[in-house]
């Protein structure tokens, strides 16, 4: 991708209606541009890291065994209404009508929708356990819309639902999910720590949310600081194994941290007072637990091995897709810009000429910009005809972790110049050293 055939819309100046980091950046690195109160268009640049972290909650998802689908943004009522929820939900979901007078919705949730798919394929317990998800756009009319995407009206978000016998069958889909979250957000660069939770609106007792934190965040967190210290790594993992998801569910979640709604002092007192630690957290994720509520109240029942017709046991598990956009930059930017972890970056590596029209230098910028591409790897080559300041301004702007610059001083002695986003660290290297190091930055 060359940068002079590129729609990238950035900004000089701070938007004054962008009051966090990463609305502003979004806005600033042509990300996004606001349509509404709490709705964005995604621009090139914003989409390619949205659909970048949409794939890799795509990928861990095919490893735990769930299965993608989608469903449509708009419902009727009378499944909400069997459920008891249309009256019940508030204000936030947006009611309408159809031509015919018939009540509608957009969704805020899919429970109903998919519970009614279920009930209406699949009869017998030997078709379980099932866990479906979606990847879709939803819709929930925020009182005060605000910081960007990550309060937004219209979102997009990974919502998925696993249908189980028993409990504790339904309890490892839940254990599961916990599982593949962490290594979804590992991939991502983020520590995303799971904290036990309110159900709010969707039910049912069992519930962590899974936080980054931030000062920016929308929620106070109490949490024993050990937390911070488990990571997930590149463990092997059988999804299949109960005691081992079960394992790793008590690795995360028995030391102590919770949400301002379930907050317990005299639990946080039993925490070492060193380690008692009280801050900001954006939720970007969470799983529930809630039996049977839709299965009992919309008549989801199979037929278990004694021939008796019993409801199943659900639970949902939701990934805050365009959220986590915002998230990954209030936790990876500094004062020139966003800083990309190499897992979501829209582009994997920016070149930079210093001399455009420089025949010599021209063409060291094209070698290394067709290397790379067929190495598998997207470079976003800066060929416009602007001076260096304003390049490196941009790059920055935008966070890619791989700069090359190129220029006629360097390429005299033979080398251009490789800089780490990241740690502003730059060393000079032969073409072929910098293409073979960018190169193994991801394989």
């Amino acid at each position: 991708m060359r940068l002079s055939r590129y729609f990238l819309p950035v900004l000089k100046e701070n938007p004054a209606e962008a009051q966090i980091v990463s609305h502003r950046l979004m806005l600033r690195a042509g990300m996004i541009k606001q349509s509404a109160a709490g709705i964005y268009s995604w621009l090139p640049l914003g989409l390619k890291v949205l659909k970048n972290i949409e794939t890799i909650v795509h990928e861990e998802q095919a490893k735990a065994g769930h299965w993608a689908m989608l469903m449509p943004t708009i419902q009727s009522a009378d499944l909400w209404r069997e459920s008891g929820r249309y009256d019940d939900y508030g204000e936030e979901m947006l009611r309408i009508k159809d031509r015919h007078g018939r009540d509608m919705l957009f969704t805020p949730t899919a429970e109903e929708l998919i519970t009614d798919i279920f009930r209406g394929h699949v009869t017998s317990y030997k078709d379980m356990p099932l866990t479906m998800y979606q990847i879709q756009w939803k819709f929930r009319d925020e009182r005060r819309p605000r910081f960007g995407v990550m309060r937004g009206r219209e979102f997009y978000m990974k919502d998925g639902y696993n249908f189980d016998l028993t409990k504790e069958d339904a309890m490892h889909a839940y254990n599961r999910h916990l599982v593949s979250y962490l290594r979804t957000y590992e991939r991502m660069g983020l520590q995303a720590i799971p904290m036990r939770a309110d159900s709010g609106p969707i039910g049912g007792d069992d519930t962590h949310e899974f936080l980054v934190l931030a000062e920016t965040g929308e929620s106070e967190v109490f949490y024993d600081s050990a937390v911070t210290d488990l990571t997930f790594g590149d463990r092997d993992i059988n999804y299949d194994d109960k005691a081992q998801c079960q394992s790793i569910m008590e690795e995360f979640t028995t030391k102590y941290a919770r949400t301002d709604e379930t907050h317990d002092e005299a639990l946080f007192a039993e925490v070492p007072q060193e380690r008692r630690k009280v801050a900001r957290g954006i939720e970007v994720g969470q799983i529930f637990y809630f039996g049977t509520k839709y299965s009992d109240a919309m008549g989801a029942t199979v037929q278990d091995a004694d021939g008796k017709q019993v409801p199943v046991h659900m639970g949902s598990h939701g990934i805050g897709v365009s959220r986590l956009v915002g998230a990954i930059i209030e936790a990876s930017h500094d004062d020139k810009g966003i800083i990309w972890p190499e897992g979501v970056t829209p582009f994997h590596c920016g070149i930079v000429n210093l001399k455009q029209g420089d025949a010599e230098a021209d063409a060291a910028c094209e070698d290394l910009y067709n290397h790379l591409t067929k190495a598998g790897l997207e470079p976003l080559y800066d060929d416009r005809n602007e001076r260096a300041g304003g390049k490196f301004a941009t790059m920055d702007l935008i966070g890619l972790p791989w700069r090359l610059t190129v220029g006629p001083r360097g390429l005299k002695n033979g080398v251009v110049e490789l800089t780490c986003r990241k740690t502003g660290e730059s060393e000079e290297l032969t073409p072929e050293a910098a293409i073979a190091k960018v190169i193994a930055q991801y394989t």
